[in-house]
């Protein structure tokens, strides 16, 4: 069923005949999440949505939004098990967050105005208020990017999941004028930035319950690393939301490229958007955030492990010509902008590499 409501036909007395709700399914149940999402939703709205929720498809006027040349871009990506986090701790309100940055932080890598934003809820049996603490997540990390949330798909399964369980995946479109394209002219001599992250993000965490279950540890005990809160607390920080930073720096031509670090690491994600015959150089050192050298300690994870499946606390990395006036931008945008290396020459035919001269220190009290 989708976030539209669809009509209730009544009829007379039914002789022993089976129902849907008798299936699994209850369709009052949908109706009833769409009308609790409705004002989260509405709160996303943007210049060129056309309509709102209810509707076959969405629609939106790329004129209206501003564009005169515009090439889309798209995106899809779910938050993977860090889900079985939110449902094992019953933490529901920011993996909505994480469903979005996963997507429209891809979008601004390539220089596009994420647009707009739909979600596929799927379960068993619909919770609706759980699963409205989900979609009002979405909603947040809509408004937090700019983008409008125009729809989505709930769907009720039964037999497709355990009691309780659900999956979600993000669908983002976003928009780029064709000559403002990411990355840019990428050239020897760029600096690269890094932007820290939140946290874990929306990457590793089957390597992170791993973790937990070898160590005997429960979501509810205290987070070593983070004064205060449970390991579910803290290791449900949501997932950074760069859009505004990039997109400001990129339209005020201060950075040649940018690369969302995600699954991967930055080995497996840094150098995709490099040009051939280029090698990205890190010799400068960064502090982890505490969480990964808990992790790396208690799990025994050798550094180069931690590096090809964590962010390690580095986000976002930016490539610029003119790292002195990008980071005091970034300085006024309230970012902590640590500058890790540079982009080298490398023969003209080799594919683009990473070259760590410097590992991060993983060390834990």
């Amino acid at each position: 069923m989708s976030h539209s409501k669809p009509d209730t036909v009544k009829s007379g007395a039914r002789n022993q005949g089976l129902t849907y709700r008798e299936a699994g399914v209850d369709i009052e149940a949908g109706d009833a999440l769409v009308e609790a999402i409705k004002p989260a939703a509405k709160a996303t709205t943007r210049r060129g949505v056309m309509g709102g929720l209810g509707g076959f498809g969405a629609l939106f006027d790329l004129k209206a939004a501003g564009f005169t040349d515009p090439v889309l871009v798209s995106c899809t990506d779910g938050v993977g098990t860090k889900l079985n986090l939110a449902i094992d701790s019953g933490l529901h309100d920011t993996v909505g967050i994480d469903l979005v940055a996963m997507c429209v932080n891809d979008l601004v890598v390539q220089g596009a105005e994420p647009l707009f934003f739909l979600d596929y809820f799927a379960t068993g049996k619909l919770a609706v208020e759980d699963a409205a603490r989900v979609v009002r997540g979405i909603a947040e990390g809509c408004r937090l990017s700019g983008c409008a949330l125009v729809g989505g798909e709930t769907a009720e399964m039964p037999g497709m999941y355990a009691a309780g369980h659900y999956d979600l995946a993000g669908f983002s479109v976003g928009a780029a004028e064709r000559h403002n394209l990411l990355p840019g002219s990428i050239r020897a001599g760029d600096t690269l930035i890094g932007l820290p992250s939140s946290g874990v993000h929306s990457n590793g965490f089957s390597l992170v319950r791993r973790i937990l279950e070898s160590a005997g540890l429960s979501l509810s005990d205290p987070a070593p690393f983070a004064e205060g809160k449970t390991l579910a607390e803290a290791l449900m920080t949501p997932t950074r939301l760069y859009v505004q930073q990039v997109l400001t720096l990129h339209r005020e031509g201060l950075i040649s490229g940018a690369a969302h670090i995600t699954g991967g690491g930055l080995p497996g994600n840094l150098p995709r958007v490099l040009p051939a015959g280029t090698s990205a150089v890190i010799d400068r050192p960064w502090a982890p955030l505490p969480v990964f050298c808990w992790l790396a300690q208690t799990g025994n994870v050798a550094p180069d492990e931690m590096l090809r499946v964590f962010n390690c606390g580095l986000g976002m990395i930016l490539l610029t010509p003119k790292p002195d006036e990008t980071c005091a931008r970034l300085l006024e945008l309230g970012e902590a902008p640590v500058v890790l290396g540079r982009i080298e020459s490398a023969p003209q035919d080799d594919a683009p590499t990473l070259d760590m001269k410097i590992m991060p220190e993983f060390t834990w009290p």
